[in-house]
């Protein structure tokens, strides 16, 4: 960007949007969908009440993970011809679970500057008031829904970091069953509609939780965070000298 915040010429900017309040937007974050020459939206009906919401008409076009092949290399050669794309999800920083990976290490292939404009991301922010270890943590993202959801779970029972996962409504109740039976009763934290007007936070056990979850029909995308394994203390051997 330049001195005046306009978008550069032939970059790639990764722009973060709300996930869920209009109002966590950021001025820097405005100033670039305002100037590029594209945005590239993962559905150009949501973004759209986004930018309407801040007179923004810059033009859009989809981008997602079932036109990914062919909307790439028009990306590559929109960039190559000297424009400015923004890319932006439906809610908060694009490349956490959607296909923006794809385009950037593509862009860094062929040499285009790839700038992040930050902003919310709803794994952070479930994280940081979940009052579970901050320190260190890990995000799964979605766990598969069938190949490999088993392995996963199994390797996360050893898992010492907190776990940060993401979940649909229509899958939660089943995850957070498969949570406890795969690692045992342990302290977690269901994040509902973050930022919007029906916001939750649940917290307890997961045993809690799956009780919730049967009595409330869930509603909205979820985060769940889960406390790790208890380390094992290391005490002294017995054949350890004084």
């Amino acid at each position: 960007m330049n001195r005046q915040g306009a978008a550069a010429p032939g970059t790639l900017y990764i722009v973060a949007t709300p996930i869920g309040n209009l109002q966590d937007m950021s001025h820097r974050a405005l100033e670039v969908l305002r100037s590029v020459s594209l945005i590239a939206a993962e559905d150009t009906r949501t973004t759209r009440v986004l930018l309407d919401h801040y007179g923004i008409t810059t033009p859009t076009v989809s981008y997602h993970s079932h036109n990914e092949v062919r909307r790439v290399p028009q990306l590559l050669e929109r960039l190559a011809e000297g424009s400015s794309v923004a890319v932006v999800s439906d809610a908060g920083t694009p490349g956490i679970s959607d296909p923006a990976g794809v385009v950037v290490r593509a862009a860094l292939d062929r040499g285009f500057s790839v700038v992040p404009i930050p902003g919310p991301t709803a794994l952070v922010a479930a994280l940081v008031v979940s009052g579970l270890r901050t320190d260190r943590f890990v995000f799964e993202g979605f766990l598969p829904v069938k190949k490999g959801r088993r392995t996963r779970l199994n390797e996360l029972a050893k898992e010492e970091r907190t776990i940060v996962l993401y979940e649909s409504p229509h899958r939660v109740e089943r995850t957070i069953r498969e949570l406890l039976e795969a690692l045992g009763d342990r302290r977690v934290v269901l994040a509902r509609e973050l930022t919007k007007m029906f916001e939750e936070h649940f917290r307890g056990m997961l045993s809690d939780a799956a009780v919730h979850l049967a009595e409330k029909k869930p509603r909205g995308e979820y985060v769940i965070v889960v406390e790790g394994v208890e380390a094992p203390k290391r005490g002294r051997s017995a054949g350890t000298a004084m």
